[in-house]
C-alpha cells in the first residue's frame, strides 16, 4: 500500500504526516481521512484551487492532469511545475511526497 508523506505546514499538520493511501484513492480524500483538513471549497468538483499541492516526490506516478484541472491550477497561489489538485490527484502503486502551500487564494474558509 503506497504512503502518502505530507511534509510540516503549520496550520494542517505542523509535524509533518505519513498515511496510508489505497490505490485509486485521490490525495485529498487519503488526507481527510487521516485528520489533515485540506481545504476544498467546491466539494471536490475541480471548480476551485482550494486544494493545491505540490507533489515534491513521486508526481511521475499519477496520471497527467487533464484540461479543467489545468485551467484551475492557472489560478492557484505559489503554481509549481508539480502542482496539482489533491482532488483530482489519484494515487497509484508508489509513495508521494507532498507540500501543502501556506496560503490560498480561498477568501472564507467554509469550516470542512
Amino acid at each position: 500500500m503506497p504512503q502518502i508523506i505530507f511534509l510540516p505546514n503549520a496550520e494542517h499538520c505542523p509535524e509533518g504526516a505519513v498515511v496510508e493511501a489505497n490505490p485509486g484513492e485521490t490525495v485529498l480524500d487519503a488526507a481527510l481521512r487521516n485528520g489533515i483538513e485540506i481545504e476544498h471549497a467546491c466539494e471536490k468538483s475541480c471548480a476551485c484551487t482550494t486544494c493545491h499541492v505540490v507533489v515534491r516526490e513521486g508526481f511521475e506516478s499519477l496520471e497527467p492532469s487533464d484540461e479543467l484541472e489545468d485551467d484551475m491550477l492557472d489560478k492557484a497561489w505559489g503554481l509549481e511545475p508539480n502542482s496539482r489538485l489533491s482532488c483530482q490527484a489519484v494515487v497509484a502503486d508508489r509513495n508521494l511526497v507532498v507540500e501543502i502551500p501556506k496560503y490560498t487564494i480561498n477568501q472564507v474558509s467554509e469550516g470542512h
